[in-house]
Protein backbone atom coordinates (compact mmCIF):
# COMPACT_ATOMS: atom_id res chain seq x y z
CA UNK A 1 0.00 0.00 0.00
CA UNK A 2 2.07 2.90 -1.37
CA UNK A 3 0.40 5.83 0.94
CA UNK A 4 1.45 4.18 4.12
CA UNK A 5 4.42 6.14 5.96
CA UNK A 6 6.89 4.33 7.17
CA UNK A 7 8.91 5.93 10.06
CA UNK A 8 12.40 6.08 11.20
CA UNK A 9 13.86 5.17 14.49
CA UNK A 10 14.43 8.78 15.63
CA UNK A 11 10.63 8.99 14.37
CA UNK A 12 9.71 6.48 16.51
CA UNK A 13 11.03 7.51 19.34
CA UNK A 14 9.02 10.86 18.86
CA UNK A 15 5.97 8.47 18.92
CA UNK A 16 6.92 6.69 21.74
CA UNK A 17 7.76 9.98 23.75
CA UNK A 18 3.91 11.40 22.41
CA UNK A 19 2.48 7.86 23.56
CA UNK A 20 4.02 7.47 26.71
CA UNK A 21 2.35 11.20 27.47
CA UNK A 22 -0.87 9.83 26.55
CA UNK A 23 -0.29 6.60 28.98
CA UNK A 24 0.47 9.22 31.94
CA UNK A 25 -2.51 11.07 30.98
CA UNK A 26 -4.56 8.27 31.86
CA UNK A 27 -2.92 8.01 35.23
CA UNK A 28 -3.80 11.22 36.23
CA UNK A 29 -7.25 11.09 35.62
CA UNK A 30 -7.22 7.19 36.84
CA UNK A 31 -7.72 7.65 40.63
CA UNK A 32 -10.81 9.96 39.59
CA UNK A 33 -13.05 7.39 38.10
CA UNK A 34 -15.07 6.65 40.82
CA UNK A 35 -19.00 7.02 41.79
CA UNK A 36 -20.79 10.69 41.85
CA UNK A 37 -17.49 12.04 39.58
CA UNK A 38 -18.79 14.04 36.36
CA UNK A 39 -17.27 12.52 33.29
CA UNK A 40 -16.24 16.08 32.57
CA UNK A 41 -13.92 16.16 35.16
CA UNK A 42 -12.03 13.78 33.48
CA UNK A 43 -12.02 15.65 30.53
CA UNK A 44 -10.70 18.92 32.49
CA UNK A 45 -7.61 16.97 34.38
CA UNK A 46 -6.80 15.44 30.71
CA UNK A 47 -6.43 18.78 28.81
CA UNK A 48 -4.57 20.33 32.38
CA UNK A 49 -2.02 17.86 32.11
CA UNK A 50 -1.21 17.20 28.28
CA UNK A 51 -0.76 21.07 28.43
CA UNK A 52 1.74 21.18 31.21
CA UNK A 53 3.68 18.74 29.51
CA UNK A 54 4.18 21.23 26.35
CA UNK A 55 1.74 19.03 24.36
CA UNK A 56 -1.85 19.43 22.63
CA UNK A 57 -4.86 17.63 22.94
CA UNK A 58 -4.66 15.53 19.83
CA UNK A 59 -8.81 14.85 19.63
CA UNK A 60 -9.74 18.66 20.80
CA UNK A 61 -10.76 20.38 17.74
CA UNK A 62 -9.83 17.20 15.12
CA UNK A 63 -12.65 16.79 12.46
CA UNK A 64 -14.73 19.52 14.84
CA UNK A 65 -14.55 17.05 17.99
CA UNK A 66 -15.02 19.57 20.91
CA UNK A 67 -13.20 17.59 23.89
CA UNK A 68 -9.73 16.65 24.66
CA UNK A 69 -11.11 13.22 25.79
CA UNK A 70 -13.68 10.55 24.10
CA UNK A 71 -15.22 9.14 27.17
CA UNK A 72 -17.70 6.41 26.53
CA UNK A 73 -19.88 4.62 29.46
CA UNK A 74 -21.76 1.45 29.15
CA UNK A 75 -23.45 1.05 25.81
CA UNK A 76 -21.30 3.57 24.17
CA UNK A 77 -18.53 1.70 22.12
CA UNK A 78 -16.82 5.13 21.23
CA UNK A 79 -16.29 8.91 20.84
CA UNK A 80 -18.28 9.75 23.54
CA UNK A 81 -18.65 13.33 24.87
CA UNK A 82 -17.39 14.44 28.49
CA UNK A 83 -20.59 15.73 29.96
CA UNK A 84 -22.38 16.28 33.77
CA UNK A 85 -23.06 12.71 33.87
CA UNK A 86 -22.03 11.30 37.18
CA UNK A 87 -20.31 8.01 37.23
CA UNK A 88 -22.41 5.16 38.64
CA UNK A 89 -21.20 2.49 40.87
CA UNK A 90 -21.09 -0.79 38.60
CA UNK A 91 -20.58 1.31 34.91
CA UNK A 92 -17.70 0.95 32.44
CA UNK A 93 -16.05 3.97 31.12
CA UNK A 94 -13.70 3.86 28.24
CA UNK A 95 -11.09 6.54 28.00
CA UNK A 96 -9.55 7.21 24.56
CA UNK A 97 -6.55 9.59 24.77
CA UNK A 98 -4.27 11.33 22.21
CA UNK A 99 -1.40 13.68 22.12
CA UNK A 100 0.81 15.60 19.82
CA UNK A 101 4.05 16.58 20.80
CA UNK A 102 6.94 17.59 18.86
CA UNK A 103 5.20 16.94 15.47
CA UNK A 104 3.82 13.37 16.30
CA UNK A 105 0.70 11.66 18.00
CA UNK A 106 0.53 9.10 19.91
CA UNK A 107 -3.45 7.42 21.04
CA UNK A 108 -4.18 5.17 23.41
CA UNK A 109 -7.35 3.48 25.29
CA UNK A 110 -8.55 1.42 28.10
CA UNK A 111 -11.72 0.95 29.83
CA UNK A 112 -12.26 1.82 33.44
CA UNK A 113 -14.38 -0.34 36.01
CA UNK A 114 -16.32 2.15 38.10
CA UNK A 115 -17.34 1.30 41.84
CA UNK A 116 -18.57 -2.85 42.27
CA UNK A 117 -19.46 -3.99 38.24
CA UNK A 118 -21.05 -7.20 36.85
CA UNK A 119 -18.61 -10.35 36.71
CA UNK A 120 -20.03 -10.84 32.99
CA UNK A 121 -19.25 -7.28 32.33
CA UNK A 122 -15.41 -7.81 33.88
CA UNK A 123 -15.25 -10.75 32.06
CA UNK A 124 -15.84 -8.50 28.77
CA UNK A 125 -13.14 -6.30 29.44
CA UNK A 126 -10.65 -9.27 30.14
CA UNK A 127 -11.13 -10.83 26.96
CA UNK A 128 -11.41 -7.12 25.25
CA UNK A 129 -7.79 -6.84 26.86
CA UNK A 130 -6.12 -10.24 26.00
CA UNK A 131 -7.83 -10.08 22.71
CA UNK A 132 -5.19 -6.97 22.40
CA UNK A 133 -2.65 -8.48 23.50
CA UNK A 134 -2.88 -11.00 21.57
CA UNK A 135 -3.33 -8.97 18.16
CA UNK A 136 0.26 -7.32 19.35
CA UNK A 137 2.12 -10.23 19.77
CA UNK A 138 1.91 -11.10 15.88
CA UNK A 139 3.23 -7.85 14.84
CA UNK A 140 6.34 -8.85 13.75
CA UNK A 141 8.00 -8.31 10.72
CA UNK A 142 7.26 -11.42 7.90
CA UNK A 143 3.64 -11.59 9.57
CA UNK A 144 0.87 -9.96 7.49
CA UNK A 145 -1.68 -7.71 9.11
CA UNK A 146 -4.80 -10.16 8.57
CA UNK A 147 -2.37 -11.99 11.30
CA UNK A 148 -2.96 -9.28 14.10
CA UNK A 149 -6.52 -9.14 13.12
CA UNK A 150 -7.36 -12.68 13.11
CA UNK A 151 -5.63 -13.02 16.59
CA UNK A 152 -8.17 -11.13 18.24
CA UNK A 153 -10.92 -12.08 16.57
CA UNK A 154 -9.99 -15.40 17.63
CA UNK A 155 -9.68 -14.44 20.90
CA UNK A 156 -13.23 -12.45 21.20
CA UNK A 157 -15.20 -14.99 18.83
CA UNK A 158 -15.14 -17.96 21.73
CA UNK A 159 -17.18 -15.91 23.65
CA UNK A 160 -19.47 -14.95 21.35
CA UNK A 161 -18.98 -11.65 21.60
CA UNK A 162 -19.64 -8.79 18.80
CA UNK A 163 -16.58 -7.13 16.69
CA UNK A 164 -17.66 -4.04 15.58
CA UNK A 165 -16.84 -3.80 12.15
CA UNK A 166 -17.41 -0.16 11.34
CA UNK A 167 -14.39 1.36 13.57
CA UNK A 168 -10.72 -0.49 12.99
CA UNK A 169 -7.06 0.93 14.11
CA UNK A 170 -5.06 2.44 12.12
CA UNK A 171 -1.73 4.23 11.71
CA UNK A 172 -0.33 6.92 13.80
CA UNK A 173 2.30 9.54 13.15
CA UNK A 174 2.51 12.65 11.73
CA UNK A 175 -1.47 12.84 11.33
CA UNK A 176 -3.69 11.12 13.75
CA UNK A 177 -5.32 8.61 11.62
CA UNK A 178 -3.08 7.70 9.04
CA UNK A 179 -2.90 3.99 6.13
CA UNK A 180 -3.47 1.27 6.96
CA UNK A 181 -6.46 0.68 8.77
CA UNK A 182 -6.45 -2.34 11.18
CA UNK A 183 -9.44 -4.32 11.48
CA UNK A 184 -10.12 -6.13 14.44
CA UNK A 185 -11.64 -9.56 12.08
CA UNK A 186 -9.60 -10.69 9.25
CA UNK A 187 -7.83 -13.91 7.74
CA UNK A 188 -4.16 -14.64 8.72
CA UNK A 189 -1.91 -14.46 5.90
CA UNK A 190 -3.62 -11.59 4.43
CA UNK A 191 -3.42 -7.89 4.30
CA UNK A 192 -0.16 -5.44 3.87
CA UNK A 193 3.38 -7.35 5.05
CA UNK A 194 4.55 -6.25 8.53
CA UNK A 195 7.79 -3.87 8.07
CA UNK A 196 9.95 -1.97 10.85
CA UNK A 197 9.36 1.44 9.98
CA UNK A 198 5.59 0.11 10.35
CA UNK A 199 3.41 2.01 13.11
CA UNK A 200 0.08 1.64 14.04
CA UNK A 201 -2.78 1.46 16.82
CA UNK A 202 -4.61 -1.47 17.55
CA UNK A 203 -7.86 -1.27 19.14
CA UNK A 204 -10.38 -3.99 19.54
CA UNK A 205 -13.72 -2.63 20.35
CA UNK A 206 -15.87 -5.68 21.42
CA UNK A 207 -19.47 -5.80 22.32
CA UNK A 208 -20.79 -7.94 24.60
CA UNK A 209 -23.84 -8.73 22.29
CA UNK A 210 -24.70 -7.60 18.90
CA UNK A 211 -21.82 -6.47 16.48
CA UNK A 212 -24.31 -3.49 15.17
CA UNK A 213 -23.76 -0.06 16.05
CA UNK A 214 -25.62 3.29 15.90
CA UNK A 215 -24.80 7.20 15.75
CA UNK A 216 -26.44 9.95 17.79
CA UNK A 217 -27.64 12.61 16.73
CA UNK A 218 -24.70 14.53 17.79
CA UNK A 219 -22.80 13.23 15.05
CA UNK A 220 -20.07 11.46 17.14
CA UNK A 221 -21.77 9.18 20.01
CA UNK A 222 -21.33 5.53 18.59
CA UNK A 223 -23.40 3.28 20.57
CA UNK A 224 -24.22 -0.35 20.55
CA UNK A 225 -27.52 -1.41 18.69
CA UNK A 226 -28.59 -3.44 21.42
CA UNK A 227 -28.24 -1.42 24.71
CA UNK A 228 -25.57 -4.14 26.25
CA UNK A 229 -21.90 -2.35 27.01
CA UNK A 230 -18.92 -2.35 24.78
CA UNK A 231 -14.95 -2.64 25.78
CA UNK A 232 -12.35 -0.30 24.18
CA UNK A 233 -8.73 -1.19 24.29
CA UNK A 234 -5.85 0.62 22.52
CA UNK A 235 -2.14 0.81 22.17
CA UNK A 236 -0.02 2.23 19.54
CA UNK A 237 2.54 -0.18 18.77
CA UNK A 238 5.81 -0.48 16.42
CA UNK A 239 6.73 -3.53 14.28
CA UNK A 240 9.29 -5.14 15.62
CA UNK A 241 11.72 -7.84 13.54
CA UNK A 242 11.46 -10.93 16.75
CA UNK A 243 9.34 -8.63 19.61
CA UNK A 244 6.65 -5.79 19.40
CA UNK A 245 7.54 -2.73 20.64
CA UNK A 246 4.71 -1.06 22.46
CA UNK A 247 5.10 2.43 22.70
CA UNK A 248 2.29 2.95 24.71
CA UNK A 249 1.58 2.01 28.40
CA UNK A 250 -0.89 0.57 30.51
CA UNK A 251 1.71 0.38 33.47
CA UNK A 252 1.12 3.83 34.52
CA UNK A 253 -2.46 4.16 35.15
CA UNK A 254 -2.75 0.26 36.48
CA UNK A 255 -0.18 1.46 39.34
CA UNK A 256 -3.12 4.73 40.05
CA UNK A 257 -5.68 2.16 39.83
CA UNK A 258 -4.16 -0.11 42.68
CA UNK A 259 -2.89 2.76 44.67
CA UNK A 260 -6.74 3.60 44.87
CA UNK A 261 -7.15 0.03 46.24
CA UNK A 262 -9.02 -0.74 42.45
CA UNK A 263 -9.37 -4.05 40.95
CA UNK A 264 -7.16 -4.37 37.93
CA UNK A 265 -8.54 -6.89 35.42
Amino acid sequence: MSNIVYKTEDEISLIRESSLLVAKTHAAIAGYIKPGVKTSVLDSLAEEFINDNNAIPAFKGYQGFPFTLCVSPNDVVVHGFPSDYEMRDGDIISVDCGVLKNGFFGDSAYTYCVGEVAEETKNLLRITKQSLLDGIEKAIVGNRLGDISFAIQSKVKEFGYGIVRELVGHGVGRDLHEEPQVPNYGNRGKGVKLTTGLVIAVEPMINQGTHKIFQMSDGWTIKTADGKPSAHFEHTISIGKSHVDVLSSFKFLEQELKNNNIEVL
